[in-house]
């Protein structure tokens, strides 16, 4: 069982920058592929990442060049580096733990309770 806690959200204006933190529980941390995804209010929930535990990564083409995931194995916790924001990037975005299929998609097995970021100006 992981639990996740996600931190970091909050109100930004168009091209600024948020850093959203997940710390997870659990001493196998490490072995989890972790992702990102964002639900649009009225829409349905979207990958944005994710880092597999060998730090392989995936970026939804609409982040690509603007967030980065990493993570920190040792302080168990994964990273969204979110810049140059839109406001269509306005979501509740959440944290997961799950697997990299053979296919490369992700499975996401555990969720966290999701951040709220809103970037108006």
């Amino acid at each position: 069982q992981v639990q996740l806690v996600e931190s970091g959200g909050g109100l930004v204006q168009p091209g600024g920058s948020l850093k959203l933190s997940c710390a997870a529980s659990g001493r196998t941390f490490s072995s989890y592929t972790m992702g990102w995804f964002r639900q649009a209010p009225g829409k349905g929930r979207e990958l944005v990442a994710h880092q597999s535990s060998g730090y392989r990564t995936y970026y939804a083409d609409s982040v690509k060049g603007r967030f980065t995931i990493s993570r920190d194995n040792a302080k168990n916790t994964v990273y969204l580096q979110m810049n140059s924001l839109k406001p269509e990037d306005t979501a509740d975005y959440y944290c997961s733990a799950g697997f990299r299929l053979g296919s490369g998609a992700f499975r996401p097995d555990y969720w966290g309770q999701g951040t709220q970021v809103t970037v108006s100006s």
